[in-house]
């Protein structure tokens, strides 16, 4: 098999849609292009009907009703749903917020904008593999907190949180739970009813469905609770979100949710065989390399590692056959440090020596087999370069 080039090693980042998926899209761009809120003819009965599919789909790969899938328009909007619509409808009780370090930057942003606005933020520290200790969050915890927010599988350095156990401590403190399940959801058995999870944030695009929808679960058990919606406008999705909804985008999340769940453990295991390889293949072919995130509780396709004395960025620019990250794509514009990798105690060079590495479920052993290959390979020679540089006129400089 001829493997293509650039091989991509981005996952994390976005994923590239599943054929499955774009199929059961097409139809919905042009014959079925009906309104879902059109009640009164068959365009929109067809247009809703598929909807009403897409949401139980989605709320079975989760454990949750098909009523407590509200559509956003990606995760960074469930987010902000979830954060602010809480913190709104609750801060007469209290107005103290809980989250991690390492928590994405839709959720840090969020709540700087909410600290602004009065509201306390307490930000828990994590250990050197990015864990969030159950210690740590019960010392922070005061009579005002009115939610916590972890997210359940960190999209940098690959670390998963112990969800059910947070959740379990939030019962009995009658905290609400928020975790952002974006990148565990296609590799990840999710339960939010034995989790305790009480607002859940989702991203077609990082579990091989289209880009620009996302879904925030929001519990509607008893006891249930108050969300102040964010966007105004026709009360669509049960008031939580208005807004015309993108049927083609949510037939795609729905079949992207269907062949996630018949697929997880498959996939799972397959991509923990090529991460260890992965991983092992790179501490074998490489000296002075660490890798960062849990050795254990890791989401099955990370690899994240710190190479000595390589420049993460010169090592991307010169590994143009590899595509792959140097820290969070959504932070890419932003050449500050990886936080991330701060939170875990990593000086500021050992942070732009950092690569990381996100495999899928199109990811092919030649392509790992390539990837290890290349990376090792390009290190050797950057760090000759080093060692031996090369005259100012000579055609080829190796910056670092």
């Amino acid at each position: 098999m001829t493997m293509r080039l650039p091989v991509y090693f981005d996952n994390h980042a976005t994923t590239p849609m599943d054929e499955r998926v774009f199929d059961a899209m097409v139809p919905y761009f042009r014959e079925k292009f009906g309104n879902a809120a059109s009640h009164t003819h068959a365009y929109g009965w067809d247009a809703e009907a598929a909807v009403n599919v897409a949401r139980k789909e989605i709320s079975a790969l989760i454990n949750a009703s098909p009523e407590e899938i509200t559509f956003t328009s990606g995760a960074t909007e469930s987010n902000n749903l979830a954060l602010k619509g809480v913190a709104e409808a609750h801060h007469e009780s209290g107005g103290h917020i809980i989250i991690a370090a390492t928590e994405h930057r839709s959720v840090l942003d969020t709540c700087h904008f909410l600290e602004r606005k009065g509201f306390i933020v307490k930000v828990v520290p994590v250990d050197r593999d990015g864990f969030v200790h159950i210690k740590k969050i019960e010392e922070v915890i005061t009579p005002k907190t009115i939610l916590i927010s972890i997210m359940m599988a960190n999209n940098e350095i690959g670390t998963i949180a112990s969800v059910a156990q947070i959740g379990s401590l939030c019962v009995s403190r009658g905290i609400l739970f928020h975790t952002d399940a974006v990148q565990a959801a296609a590799y990840l058995p999710i339960d939010v009813k034995g989790m305790h999870i009480d607002l859940l944030s989702l991203s077609a695009h990082k579990m091989y469905g289209p880009k620009g929808i996302g879904a925030l679960y929001i519990h509607r058990r008893y006891p249930r609770f108050v969300l102040i919606p964010q966007i105004h406008g026709g009360g669509h999705e049960g008031g939580f979100r208005s807004g015309t909804l993108n049927v083609p985008a949510i037939v795609g999340f729905g079949k992207a949710a269907a062949i996630a769940r018949e697929e997880l453990y498959s996939d799972s295991d397959r991509l923990t065989h090529m991460r260890d390889r992965f991983i092992s293949g790179l501490l074998e072919r490489i000296e002075e390399i660490r890798l960062n995130g849990h050795l254990q509780q890791r989401l099955p396709n990370n690899v994240n590692v710190t190479i000595a004395g390589i420049s993460a960025d010169t090592l991307m620019m010169e590994l143009k056959d590899i595509a792959f990250s140097s820290g969070s794509a959504c932070s890419s514009s932003n050449p500050e440090p990886s936080y991330v990798l701060r939170a875990l105690g990593l000086e500021e060079g050992e942070i732009k020596s950092s690569i990381r590495i996100g495999l899928g479920r199109f990811t092919t052993e030649e392509e790992v087999t390539y990837g290890i290959k290349r990376i090792s390979e390009e290190v050797v020679r950057l760090r000759q370069s080093r060692s031996h540089p090369q005259k100012k006129n000579a055609s080829t400089q190796v910056l670092l």
